[in-house]
């Protein structure tokens, strides 16, 4: 049984965390630009730790590993920029989300496209990478936008995307037959 399958509960609370991260941002839209690096830098290192491990388990299970390392280096880069440089400056971090945003897109679908000849669903990643892609797009185009429209822009994203994530998690594991936790084993 695939990496992906095995682990569906990974992607669940990737998209928890995605989905909360959402929430914080559209409900609390005042918050400082130093509040957003913080959230966003928290977010993208919970990201990239749990794309991490499920490079490093595909690995181990002779599957395709790459695409998931290359996830993981690029979100953990996010994370280490925002964390160590706070100050950075609004348009800055725009780059940084927007770059992010575009390379883990870019990697999600081709990431579906693989996982099509394995399991039905993939089509969540798919969309969840399409939409990675069109937000970087976006903040590409509108650089000089206000941070309120970015904070909800990013926020209204990843409420999305984490959505998206969820669903693929739980398609995997209708997918596997795999019981309610994450050291359940199919039987």
């Amino acid at each position: 049984m695939p990496t992906w399958v095995r682990h569906w509960w990974s992607l669940v609370v990737r998209g928890f965390a995605a989905v909360m991260f959402g929430i914080l941002l559209v409900a609390l839209p005042q918050v400082g630009l130093v509040t957003l690096v913080a959230l966003f830098g928290a977010y993208a290192l919970v990201d990239g730790i749990f794309a991490l491990v499920a490079a490093v388990r595909a690995a181990r299970g002779e599957e395709a590993w790459g695409e998931l390392a290359f996830e993981a280096i690029a979100s953990l880069a996010a994370a280490a920029v925002t964390l160590l440089w706070p100050g950075i400056t609004a348009v800055a971090l725009l780059f940084v989300i927007a770059f992010w945003a575009l390379f883990t897109g870019i990697l999600e679908v081709g990431a579906a496209i693989r996982l099509r000849r394995v399991i039905k669903g993939e089509g969540w990643l798919a969309l969840a990478g399409v939409l990675s892609v069109v937000l970087g797009i976006l903040l590409l185009a509108q650089p000089a936008a206000g941070l309120l429209a970015l904070v909800w822009m990013i926020g209204i994203y990843a409420i999305v995307f984490g959505a998206l994530l969820i669903g693929l998690g739980f398609a995997l594991r209708t997918r596997g037959g795999v019981g309610v936790g994450p050291g359940t084993v199919p039987g």
